[in-house]
């Protein structure tokens, strides 16, 4: 069991992730945006976090390096989970850290696997 932080300004696109990362025994925290994020990070132990990559007021990949900027943080895996499947945010996400990088929709299957490779790489 991880405490996984979904980070997404669409809310049923937080509700499915939750419902999905609940049904195997993680608790989730959510947050609408980047800043929000940093908020739920710095009030709680957080396992992996789970960001959409365009949202309002900072978006993932500024939500990613101002994780990896906070030695508390630098460690900690972030999964990039967005509708945009272009090979150029792909890369950028890559570059700047992230654990993973998933389009949406997804499979429950697909995700709950991508999550247990980056917890078990953490």
């Amino acid at each position: 069991m991880a405490t996984i932080l979904v980070v997404d300004d669409n809310p049923v696109s937080q509700r499915l992730l939750a419902h999905t990362l609940r049904k195997h025994e993680h608790v989730v925290v959510t947050a609408l945006n980047g800043a929000d994020a940093l908020t739920e990070l710095n009030a709680r132990a957080i396992d992996l976090v789970i960001t959409d990559l365009a949202m309002p007021e900072m978006d993932g990949i500024a939500l990613l390096q101002a994780i990896h900027a906070d030695p508390r943080w630098q460690n900690l895996p972030v999964l990039m989970l967005t509708a945009s499947a272009a090979d150029h945010d792909r890369m950028i996400a890559r570059q700047a850290g992230a654990a993973g990088f998933m389009t949406k929709p997804t499979s429950s299957n697909e995700l709950i696997e991508t999550v247990t490779r980056c917890l078990n790489k953490a």
